[in-house]
């Protein structure tokens, strides 16, 4: 059945149609030239998106099948080894995957005197060149730690310069 919302009730339908009024140029019985057989309208369709390079969503192509998932950084975290995830928990896998980076960026910082000032994490897609589908390929987290040092002789000369800049700065007072 065609969409009849995008024609109105103007135009033609087309011989295999419903129209809903207007000129439909078919009368209301059938004829013989009207009706398809079972599985025309699935091969018509079949042989439609071969000829236009669409391929069935429902089946995985071979690259899709064949990509595999691997971490590059120096950290212990998940995907060490290549491994293979669905496209359709990719995301969710990689998102994972990167949070596991966030984690270890909180705990360096606070096993060293530190604090994480930011965490940002980029999740990149591709689309696959054989069949043209999105997919997840990837993710990057990039962490921004700063570290007290409170023994370092340079910290201290700043610590002693911004308490004389700052001293007195702010005075609450009553009249």
């Amino acid at each position: 059945m065609m969409n009849v919302s995008s024609l109105g009730d103007y135009g033609s339908y087309g011989s295999n149609a419903v129209g809903r009024g207007g000129m439909s140029g078919a009368s209301d019985s059938p004829s013989v030239e009207n009706i398809e057989l079972p599985g025309a309208k699935a091969k018509k369709e079949a042989e439609r998106k071969e000829r236009l390079g669409i391929k069935d969503p429902n089946q995985e192509c071979q690259t899709c099948k064949n990509r595999k998932y691997k971490d590059g950084s120096d950290e212990m975290v998940s995907f060490k080894s290549p491994a293979h995830i669905s496209p359709e928990s990719a995301a969710s896998a990689v998102r994972s995957h990167e949070q596991e980076h966030v984690t270890n960026a909180y705990s360096k910082a606070a096993t060293g005197n530190g604090k994480v000032v930011s965490a940002t994490v980029s999740i990149h897609t591709s689309i696959c060149p054989e069949c043209g589908r999105s997919y997840v390929s990837g993710g990057t987290t990039d962490t921004q730690i700063k570290y007290y040092d409170e023994e370092n002789p340079y910290q201290k000369d700043l610590k002693a310069a911004d308490h004389e800049k700052y001293a007195g700065m702010n005075l609450d007072y009553a009249v």
